[in-house]
């Protein structure tokens, strides 16, 4: 094995006087740092403290046998990587059975070969080894996905009171997430918004969908056409973002995408579709509030090249109230066993909106959430993003 032996201490839990001595000094010749204790319950408080590389536990011992002492260092999220060996004079196929279930990861048969302990003791710290390093790496990774995530968030567009009000709650399956949206004004008449969602999950999906945020953002925000595109023409928007990224050239990815312009002189909204779920206008009535629907037919972006997108209009009342999601937002299972639905979710709101004008959005997801079943709420992303029009 590699390595300087002495970074590696070893515990031994053995009630046998005898035992214990031989085998501290039979490690100690091998160059370990070695740790005794004579019972259970001192060997589990000596592994707290010290947190060992390597644990060799008698099986027989009173009070607390050596099952249950690996069952409690396994148990114990720190402890649970120290490598876990039985030492039993027990050799039927039964007993080691039960010695792998308590957690055991290895077996040294009484009377001790020297030669068999020094073997087991290195394949032991071999594998110890090899999960620290697995175990640095995550650290490292993982470390890496939260700096990512922090600048995802950080291209995230900020909440705006005017003239429209718009808020947004956004929360990642994992760190990084295949949904995107942004919002912003074109001069003062022309409020540009738009929310997708890219197939798959993590930094696979996580990095086309900023790519397509940015584009959107260098063509949308410099001169009003493209060359090949009016941004103020949803279809034509998604007509070049099929084109532009058809998923035989993106790894097999492929996304959903709602693109909506508001005119705010006319007070209309122009919108276009691409597989993703439709965005509900509420508009207040005398009888309360209604839900529109508005999606038009498209399929998702990359999937089939040279494919027409149509757009539809839609006047916008005072005091309508917009909301654009992905699927995350209701496709989920509830304390019933079922998905809960669009359906339902299109009620929630409506709902929500005969409380309260403008409902906050941790109080609106956390309706939600009491539909879901136990950690069923963000298995998948959730993106909502909430646009206030003005009363006049």
């Amino acid at each position: 094995m590699s390595g300087d032996r002495r970074l590696y201490r070893i515990l031994v839990i053995d009630d046998d006087p005898t035992t214990r001595l031989l085998l501290r000094k039979r490690l100690k010749e091998l160059g370990y740092q070695v740790s005794v204790a004579s019972h259970g319950r001192e060997g589990i408080a000596i592994a707290t403290a010290e947190k060992p590389a390597l644990i060799i536990c008698d099986w027989m011992m009173p009070e607390l046998d050596g099952l249950e002492v690996c069952r409690q260092i396994k148990q114990d999220q720190e402890l649970s990587r120290s490598f876990f060996v039985l030492l039993t004079a027990k050799g039927e196929v039964e007993d080691r059975i039960q010695g792998l279930d308590a957690g055991a990861d290895e077996f040294l048969s009484k009377p001790i070969d020297p030669n068999e302990l020094r073997a087991r003791i290195q394949a032991g710290l071999r594998l110890y080894q090899l999960n620290q390093d697995l175990l640095k790496q995550k650290q490292l990774l993982e470390a890496e996905l939260h700096e990512a995530a922090d600048y995802v968030r950080s291209l995230l567009p900020a909440p705006q009171e005017a003239p429209c009000k718009i808020n947004y709650y956004f929360l990642p399956s994992s760190q990084l997430g295949g949904d995107c949206f942004d919002f912003f004004w074109v001069g003062d008449r022309y409020l540009v918004l738009y929310i997708l969602d890219m197939s798959g999950h993590g930094l696979g999906a996580a990095l086309p969908s900023v790519s397509v945020l940015n584009l959107l953002r260098s063509t949308t925000r410099g001169e009003q056409t493209s060359g090949t595109f009016d941004y103020l023409h949803p279809a034509q928007v998604l007509e070049a973002l099929n084109n532009g990224f058809q998923m035989t050239d993106q790894h097999e990815k492929y996304f959903t995408i709602w693109y909506g312009v508001y005119d705010r002189q006319r007070r209309q909204l122009t919108y276009a579709s691409g597989g993703h779920p439709p965005a509900l206008l509420l508009t207040p009535e005398a009888d309360g509030w209604q839900a529109t629907l508005l999606k038009t037919p498209g399929i998702p972006i990359g999937m089939f090249a040279d494919m027409a997108f149509t757009q539809a209009t839609i006047e916008v009342p005072p005091s309508t109230v917009l909301y654009l999601f992905s699927d995350g937002i209701y496709e989920f299972e509830t304390t019933a066993n079922r998905v809960w639905g669009l359906e339902a979710f299109r009620e929630l709101l409506m709902a929500a909106h005969t409380q309260d004008l403008m409902p906050a959005l941790p109080q609106l997801i956390a309706q939600v959430q009491r539909h879901a079943a136990p950690d069923a709420f963000g298995s998948d992303d959730v993106s909502l993003v909430q646009v206030a029009f003005p009363a006049a």
